[in-house]
């Protein structure tokens, strides 16, 4: 069977919630939300994970869940390097800011050889979409055909503050377009909008709307587009926004989707997505793990020998 990796984005430190969450326990157990995703990926088939973390954390990660998974499945590790740039460019005097899930991803062209997986490390996404990309990865004889896990907006909001998510386009289960927005609110009556210029206006969205949540499958022919995209986005974004323009992985997918460069299938999923944005997303999200984990979805421990 084909080789398949994870790619996992980790190096977010996590300022809306403060803290370094992709190694904060959830679980009844000490779970922690990227173990379970990692497991979930062992079980569908994928053959290594590839870690995108800061070289500052590296040893809080390996201690908290990098040594323990390495003890059952292979890993590999990422460096997420603020001046690995496009030559001839320049990091902007007083930026520190990393580039974004982007520019995370163009780290790892040097280990990624095989059809790929991208998820945030801090995102729970169920087992049936590890399955379903994981299907799509070994059978797909396109390679500028990708895929995409898509999530209910409605099901993927926080309570407690804004969020950010790639919305989705979507026709005949083929992406047609995707828009990052990265303020969307739900509101005490349950209506959810969205803002662009800083609250001075809103829009409301469709509940019902798919809603990426930076889970893609790729061949490895997508980092070769990434970095040329990421050279225009040095020429024509960074000027305008020095110390915070980002380059995002859902908005260069939607530009290549429009250019009909590539095709990206959506693939859909009935398990609850779980998410931690902020501290007070937690009891939620660790009610609805607890609940798995009791229904026997999960081995406890989850690493057996």
């Amino acid at each position: 069977m084909k080789k398949t990796s994870l790619v996992v984005l980790a190096a977010g430190m996590g300022s809306r919630y403060g803290g370094l969450k992709q190694i904060d326990p959830i679980g009844p157990n000490g779970e922690i939300i990227l173990e379970l995703s990692v497991f979930d990926a062992k079980r569908a088939g994928f053959d290594e994970v590839i870690f995108i973390i800061k070289e500052a954390i590296e040893k809080d990660f390996k201690e908290a869940i990098g040594n323990k998974i390495a003890e059952h499945f292979p890993v590999k590790y990422v460096f997420q390097d603020m001046t690995k740039i496009p030559e001839g460019c320049s990091i902007p005097e007083g930026r520190e800011k990393p580039w974004g899930t982007g520019h995370a991803l163009l780290c790892c062209e040097d280990v990624i050889d095989a059809p790929f997986c991208v998820i945030n490390a801090d995102d729970y996404y169920g087992q049936e979409a590890f399955v379903k990309i994981h299907d799509f990865l070994v059978n797909n004889t396109d390679e500028n055909n990708y895929a995409m896990v898509g999530y209910l907006l409605q099901n993927t909001v926080s309570d407690n503050g804004s969020v950010a998510r790639g919305v989705c386009n979507v026709e005949n289960n083929k992406l047609s377009d995707i828009q990052e927005l990265t303020s969307i609110e739900k509101r005490e009556d349950g209506h959810i909008f969205y803002t662009e210029d800083a609250g001075a206006t809103y829009h409301e969205l469709d509940p019902n709307r798919l809603v990426s949540l930076n889970f893609w499958g790729f061949n490895p022919n997508f980092i070769q587009y990434m970095k040329e995209d990421f050279v225009n986005f040095f020429k024509e974004e960074v000027p305008s926004n020095l110390l915070k323009s980002e380059f995002f992985i859902p908005k260069e997918v939607g530009k290549m989707v429009r250019e009909n460069k590539v095709s990206v299938d959506v693939l859909s999923s009935s398990d609850s997505w779980y998410g931690v944005t902020y501290q007070e997303d937690k009891p939620k999200v660790k009610a609805g793990i607890k609940k798995l984990i009791d229904e026997g979805k999960y081995p406890v421990p989850l690493w057996s020998k």
